[in-house]
Formats: C-alpha cells, sequence, structure tokens
C-alpha cells in the first residue's frame, strides 16, 4: 500500500518551518538548534531550509522578523500606557506558549550579526514605544532607562515562568497585571 501523496504547499511548509524554529530556538538557543531537528519537528525534508531560508541563520532572522511584526502589531502598536500591564500580562499568560516563545525568542542570540542588529533593534523599538506611551520625549535618557527596565521586568517573567518557577509560572493574566501595573506606574508615571 503507497502512502497518499502530499500536496505541496510552499506557504504552508514555511509557515511550519517558522513555527518549529521559533519553539526551537526560544527552548534550546540558536547554537543548539540543528536544522535537521527543525525540519524533523515540522515534518518536512531539511533541504526545505535552504530552499525558503537559505541558511540557519536566514531561518533565524525570518523567526526575528515575524516575532517583531508580531509583538508591534499585538502589544506595542498606538499602547496607551495605562493598557500596557493587561496588555503585557496577556502576553506572559501561561495559554500563550506562541507570545512566550517569541518574548523567549528576543533573548536568544545568533551569532549572525545581522540577526543580532534586528534583535537589539526590537528591543529597542519596544522600550522607546514604552517610553512614548508615558509621554516623555524622543530621546529622553531617563525615561528610556526607565522603559528598559519595565522590559527586562516582563522578559524576566517570561523567563522564570518559562523555568517552572512557582506561583509565577502559573499565575493568570489577571494575577500577573496586578504588580506590572505597580512597576509600570512606579518607573514610568505619565509625564
Amino acid at each position: 500500500m503507497t502512502s497518499p501523496v502530499r500536496r505541496r504547499d510552499a506557504a504552508a511548509t514555511r509557515r511550519l518551518l517558522l513555527e518549529a524554529a521559533r519553539r526551537r530556538f526560544a527552548a534550546d538557543g540558536y547554537a543548539a538548534t540543528s536544522v535537521r531537528d527543525i525540519a524533523a519537528e515540522a515534518g518536512v525534508n531539511v533541504a526545505l531550509i535552504s530552499r525558503y531560508f537559505e541558511s540557519k541563520e536566514g531561518l533565524f532572522r525570518a523567526c526575528l522578523r515575524g516575532t517583531v511584526d508580531d509583538l508591534k502589531q499585538s502589544v506595542f502598536e498606538n499602547l496607551p500606557l495605562e493598557d500596557a500591564p493587561r496588555m503585557l500580562a496577556e502576553k506572559m499568560a501561561i495559554s500563550q506558549p506562541k507570545e512566550t516563545n517569541q518574548l523567549l525568542l528576543l533573548l536568544r542570540s545568533s551569532g549572525d550579526e545581522t540577526a543580532e542588529r534586528i534583535r537589539l533593534d526590537t528591543l529597542g523599538s519596544l522600550a522607546r514605544r514604552l517610553a512614548a506611551a508615558a509621554g516623555s520625549e524622543p530621546g529622553d535618557p531617563k525615561v528610556l532607562l526607565n522603559a528598559q527596565i519595565v522590559l527586562a521586568t516582563a522578559l524576566g517573567v517570561v523567563i522564570l515562568r518559562s523555568a517552572g518557577l512557582r506561583p509565577l509560572a502559573t499565575a493568570d493574566s489577571d494575577q500577573l497585571a496586578e504588580p506590572l501595573e505597580k512597576v509600570i506606574g512606579a518607573l514610568l508615571p505619565k509625564l
């Protein structure tokens, strides 16, 4: 008996590879992730990574760009400061593994200069959006520093949740929102 022939769907294959790569890169880091593991998890031939992304570095860059686009659209686009704690808490909620992987991916270094620039630009952009939401003038170093500390707090929460530290790991978005509101209110009061 022959197995059924799978229809070729480039967009679906790219999506499968990106999803598998995001999970792997976020969980294991760039260096420990092999293209064979990504392809196996996606259920496709490893040669398709070269076809669609040129290389492991290209796949990592594509994962970062996708993360940037998703985060900008879902969290930081025209963000009113009073909504920031709730939005961040929802992104960190245990029921949102995709968003958790995206945030963890921003912390993973690739060793690729272009990917590193994208990663740092993304983190900087997120902090600048938080500072702008607080009403700061562009380039105000004090408010930008405070915004970066808020971002570091949010990323620290993601890391500790992914490590399984309780009660943080099991807190729902309502439980996360209150302390995040206190941190943001203290560091980024509306100017």
